[in-house]
């Protein structure tokens, strides 16, 4: 146990209600309330100040001047020990309770032998040094916890509903799934739910950590604690606030902050039998120096103080919690969710990165990529007459035809008749007055009957695109005059619809590559030329396709026997993978429930870039973890070298007692401040190298 947590027990143990801290009454005016604010707040500096000055106050006025009798010497000497213990000593206590012992035991035990043997100042000057460690590891150690908790004042207290036809103003916590809550331009969404009027851009960084602000309009889903641009919206709640993706996000970090990883594991574990080692070698080096020298018992007892300081392993306990939970909270803040700390260490470890393909690598979405006019007709005429005729369609790829004609601002015309051919197409008609057009869209199936449309140069166009691991439409016109008499076919051109690469995937794998992860593949159950098409444009490794998801399991368990691997998915249909994998990296889609309980990792704003700073942040975080412990293990042995061997052939030699307390207490302020750099990172300043 380390002085950081008795820090924590001393502010549990001194803590004032609210209340009573910021309400005056007529006994306590306000100026005093502010006066236990402060206290509260800073208790432990206000201690080690009290210490410091009744030490000097002592030192020079008896010691040095002589000017102050010896009861007032002895009064400021006991102001001081009293307030430099007092956290330490309520510390051992609760731990001696539990029958421990621990590194606050071993300080008071050291300031109480220095003024058995009359050195009073030195064991002063320890407790003051040893609270004012503890008050600015609590400053620092804050800056974390602050950096987390700031997502929780990212909620509003108060929603706007509307109720009986107007609008009442109620605690969030009272808003029901259902019911419309308004919210102005700038304010922030108070609960997760879907736009149902206005329309606006949200900055959802808090959430996602989207740089940008996202365009939000009619059936968008937003979050609570995003901020509202510029347009008013109305939001039916889907969930209760209490279970919004914030409130998740902020219980899953809450969570992920108690989770320790193997090598903080392995320090608690030996940080007990550690601290009784030193209260054996204490009391040997007291016992054994008068049994075969002739040294005097004060300055025996004096290296023993001066060892149970310098031996004490406060640096090396707080090294990894201190470095682990700055990057989860650098992390959070860049929209990557880790769930405790194992899972940052075993990133750090990762030799090969699996990727699912749908909704990962690709955007999960179709879109039109590639429009192929033939006989005289234009691009734009070709999507105009697709577009139209697949306006009321609610297919996957009618609504890429639709959207890419919206995207060019094409003015569509609604059909007069729509039917749809199962397995093969649709047929639209389109009254011209004096004549009927009827517009065909689909597969080779769709013109089995009128080969003359389907001519063998019009398949090779159509096969060549299809090569591509693309999905072909074929656009035909038919034209029947007024009175049926005649009628015309023609083909008008293919339109390919594909799942698209999301933009950022093959500069995010590069990255990878250049982090030095050894082997990415992707894993999906798509065809064997979509499959290959998509991993040469993303620059995978293997590609493995049309797989079951039990095969991708497989898959997965040969990646993990050969090494470290990361499973990346949606969240959704690979959860077995991505549990079977070493490190579970989801999707997250802005917090998806099912992203968010499946996932060892969660990457929020679905942003594949996110990955690399992840790889990189735990890597520098497991760097910065063993700087900190070869840092405080060597400072430990050095000091211990002074105390003990040194003395052997220098007789006379003696470290003293206030070089090893600044040596302790220093080498663990580093090793707090150096974890606490993680916290500047971020994915824009972090280089993939």
């Amino acid at each position: 146990m380390c002085s950081l947590s008795r820090k924590e027990f001393f502010r549990v143990t001194t803590q004032t209600s609210e209340q009573t801290l910021v309400r005056p009454t007529a006994s306590h005016p306000l100026a005093f309330h502010q006066l236990l604010a402060l206290w509260r707040t800073n208790s432990e500096l206000w201690l080690a100040l009290i210490t410091l000055a009744a030490l000097l106050v002592g030192w020079l006025g008896g010691t040095v001047t002589g000017l102050l009798p010896t009861w007032v010497v002895l009064s400021l000497a006991g102001i001081a020990y009293a307030a430099g213990g007092y956290s330490g000593l309520l510390g051992a206590y609760a731990e001696a309770k539990q029958g421990k012992l621990d590194i606050d035991f071993l300080m008071i035990a050291a300031a109480l032998g220095a003024a058995l043997i009359g050195e009073w100042e030195e064991g002063a000057l320890l407790l003051f040094l040893f609270t004012l460690s503890g008050a600015l590891e609590s400053f620092a150690i804050d800056r974390t916890r602050k950096a987390i908790e700031a997502l929780a004042v990212l909620r509003p207290e108060t929603a706007r509903v509307r109720r009986d036809g107007g609008e009442v103003t109620v605690p969030i916590g009272a808003v029901a799934v259902g019911e419309v809550v308004l919210v102005r331009p700038g304010e922030r969404l108070p609960v997760d739910g879907t736009v149902q009027g206005g329309a606006s851009a949200i900055d959802q960084s808090s959430i996602t950590g989207e740089s940008l602000p996202v365009a939000k309009g009619l059936g968008d889903t937003v979050y609570a604690g995003t901020i509202n641009g510029s347009g008013a919206l109305e939001i039916v709640v889907n969930k209760v606030a209490a279970e919004s993706t914030l409130s998740r996000i902020i219980k899953l970090v809450e969570e992920a902050r108690k989770d320790t990883t193997p090598t903080q594991q392995l320090i608690e574990r030996f940080s007990g039998p550690y601290t009784y080692t030193v209260i054996g070698a204490t009391l040997l080096a007291v016992l054994l120096p008068p049994l075969f020298t002739a040294e005097p018992f004060s300055a025996t007892l004096y290296r023993a103080m001066t060892l149970l300081v310098v031996a004490s392993p406060c640096a090396l306990i707080i090294s990894t919690p201190a470095s682990v939970l700055s990057a989860i909270a650098a992390a959070a803040r860049g929209g990557v969710l880790f769930k405790g700390g194992a899972y940052l260490e075993k990133l750090a470890a990762v030799t090969t990165v699996a990727f699912d393909k749908t909704g990962t690598l690709t955007t999960g979405r179709a879109a039109v990529t590639d429009l192929r006019p033939l006989n005289g007709y234009t691009e734009h005429t070709l999507l105009r007459s697709a577009a139209s005729a697949e306006l009321l369609s609610e297919h996957h790829i009618a609504r890429a035809i639709v959207q890419a004609a919206q995207a060019r601002q094409i003015t569509l015309e609604r059909p007069t008749s729509f039917q749809s051919i199962a397995g093969h197409g649709v047929e639209v008609c389109f009254d011209r007055g004096t004549h009927t057009e009827t517009i065909y869209l689909g597969n080779d199936k769709l013109f089995a009957d009128h080969p003359a449309v389907v001519t063998p140069a019009v398949r090779a166009v159509g096969a060549a695109m299809q090569q591509e691991g693309k999905t072909v439409v074929l656009v035909a016109r038919r034209v029947r005059a007024a009175d049926e008499a005649t009628e015309q076919w023609v083909a008008m051109g293919f339109i390919a619809v594909a799942d698209t690469l999301r933009g950022e995937a093959p500069q995010s794998i590069a990255a990878l590559r250049r982090l030095g992860v050894g082997q990415i593949v992707m894993l999906t159950g798509d065809n064997h030329d979509v499959a290959e098409g998509i991993g040469r444009q993303a620059g995978v490794d293997q590609v493995y396709s049309e797989l079951l998801p039990e095969e991708k399991v497989t898959l997965v368990q040969k990646f993990v026997k050969a090494g470290p691997t990361a499973m990346v998915g949606d969240g959704v249909n690979d959860a077995p993978a991505l549990a079977t994998a070493h490190v579970g990296i989801a999707m997250g889609a802005g917090g998806t429930d099912v992203a968010l309980e499946t996932a060892d990792v969660v990457l929020m704003a679905s942003d594949l870039s996110k990955l690399p700073f992840a790889v990189d942040l735990s890597r520098r975080a497991g760097q910065v973890v063993r700087q900190n412990v070869i840092f405080s293990v060597g400072v430990i042995v050095l000091l211990v070298l002074l105390t003990i061997i040194v003395p052997l052939w220098q007789p006379g030699f003696q470290l003293p007692l206030p070089l090893g307390v600044v040596g302790h207490e220093g080498s663990t302020l580093l090793v707090v401040l150096n974890g606490l750099r993680l916290l500047a990172l971020r994915p824009d300043l972090t280089p993939a190298t």
